[in-house]
């Protein structure tokens, strides 16, 4: 299955559900939306799809979904996730006039397994692995927060921690070069599904461009195939969408995240 709408189709029937949210407290129903809270006071909206709402409806439904989340404390932080092939009117508008701000739009990237899980030579001195253990976890979380900006914490940390605890298949995996982490990237097998997706894959700066993120990737991509998963997903920036495009796999739509701080 590689048409681009037939990819789409698959995406949006296996994904857009409780797969796409593993690690959640507690999932609220409003409407078409789903209200997640994750660890850490994090809020999270998304959807199949709007129900065919106009824009009056799709106004109604902000509302609604910033007040659910306004009225939990707990919660400082919300993620609106858009898709770009939605029909979606008037919600830009309306998730900025609540004081949402629009994030970088990034690439849905779907492809077949296979394609990714080639044979990828490392530099000397690098290696790859899998990690469970709690130090090695903290240490890949500090360096993910260190290159995607992300202000020093143990939030991202022990959100993941937990979810190692759940054993609900996830993966973590890293490149080590001199006993530090230089590239990592999560696996996230989507049980009763197709996909698995590859999520979270940096390098620090010094080390792209020199195969290592790719040779992650076929890492990730062997793993999924070995538990049966034949198509691998992925929210991609403008540097890993190249390299995912050189191994086959398609640009289907694109996703952009609005954010809300309390």
């Amino acid at each position: 299955m590689t048409e681009p709408s037939l990819l789409l189709r698959a995406y949006d029937e296996q994904l857009r559900t409780d797969a796409e949210t593993p690690s959640a407290l507690t999932v609220n129903l409003l409407g078409p939306l789903r209200l997640v809270t994750f660890l850490g006071g994090r809020g999270f909206v998304t959807y199949r799809d709007l129900g065919g709402a106009d824009e009056a409806g799709v106004r109604g439904l902000v509302d609604e979904a910033v007040a659910h989340f306004r009225a939990d404390g707990g919660i400082t932080h919300v993620e609106w996730k858009t898709r770009g092939h939605d029909h979606a009117p008037g919600l830009h508008e309306a998730l900025l006039g609540h004081g949402f701000v629009q994030e970088e739009s990034e690439s849905i990237m779907i492809g077949d397994a296979t394609a990714l899980a080639v044979d990828v030579p490392l530099p000397d001195g690098v290696t790859l692995r899998r990690i469970t253990d709690e130090p090695d976890v903290r240490a890949m979380c500090a360096m993910q927060d260190e290159v995607f900006g992300a202000p020093a914490s143990d939030k991202t940390a022990n959100a993941i921690l937990r979810r190692l605890g759940l054993d609900d298949g996830m993966e973590l995996w890293v490149a080590e070069a001199g006993g530090e982490i230089v590239t990592a990237g999560r696996l996230e097998p989507v049980a009763g599904t197709d996909f698995a997706g590859i999520w979270g894959g940096c390098s620090r700066p010094e080390w792209r461009g020199r195969g290592i993120y790719r040779a992650l990737t076929a890492a990730r991509a062997r793993s999924a195939l070995a538990l049966g998963k034949t198509l691998i997903n992925s929210d991609s920036t403008e540097y890993s969408r190249p390299i995912l495009e050189r191994y086959g796999l398609v640009k289907v739509s694109t996703t952009t995240p609005y954010s809300w701080e309390r």
